[in-house]
C-alpha cells in the first residue's frame, strides 16, 4: 500500500473554520504539489479529503475524482485517518488531504506506532508505503520545493 498524506495549503485567517478557503498562495502551494503527485500516483489512487473547504479545494488541485471523508476531517484523529486509508493492508495508493496537528501524528504513528507531535508544513505531503510489512518513506514534499 501508498499512503500519501497531504496538508491542505495556505488558507484565509478567520471566519467559519469549516468554509476558510485557499489563499492564492494556497492555490499556488496545492497545484504545485499536486503535478507532482500526478505524474508519480497510478490513475487509480483514491483520493479522501476533509469536508473542509480548504481541503477539498486541495483536493481539486489533484483531481476532481476525490472522496470528502469525516474520518479525516478537523476532527480526526491518527487512528480514524489509518482506518479510512485502509492502512496497512488496503491495495493500490491513497491520498488523504486533512489538517495539523492530525496528519504530523498520524505520519509518527503510522512509522513509530506511536503518535507523536509531528510538524507537515502547509501543502506538505509525506508518501509512505507498506512493502510486506516494512514501512518505508518514498518522499517528504513542500510546496516550495517542487
Amino acid at each position: 500500500m501508498e499512503l500519501i498524506l497531504w496538508r491542505h495549503a495556505d488558507a484565509e485567517e478567520g471566519g467559519s473554520d469549516a468554509q476558510r478557503r485557499l489563499t492564492a498562495e494556497g492555490m499556488r502551494q496545492a497545484e504545485r504539489v499536486a503535478a507532482w503527485l500526478r505524474a508519480r500516483l497510478p490513475p487509480e489512487a483514491v483520493v479522501l479529503a476533509s469536508p473542509a473547504l480548504r481541503a477539498r479545494q486541495t483536493a481539486q488541485a489533484l483531481t476532481e475524482r476525490f472522496r470528502t471523508e469525516p474520518a479525516v476531517g478537523t476532527s480526526a484523529t491518527p487512528h480514524s485517518v489509518l482506518e479510512a486509508a485502509g492502512w496497512p493492508a488496503a491495495q493500490g495508493a491513497v491520498v488523504v488531504i486533512g489538517h495539523q496537528p492530525t496528519l504530523g501524528q498520524t505520519v509518527a504513528l503510522a512509522l513509530t506506532g506511536r503518535a507523536a507531535d509531528w510538524s507537515l508544513g502547509k501543502g506538505a505531503a509525506w508518501w509512505l508505503a507498506n512493502r510486506g510489512g516494512e514501512i518505508v518513506v518514498r518522499a517528504v514534499i513542500s510546496p516550495d520545493l517542487v
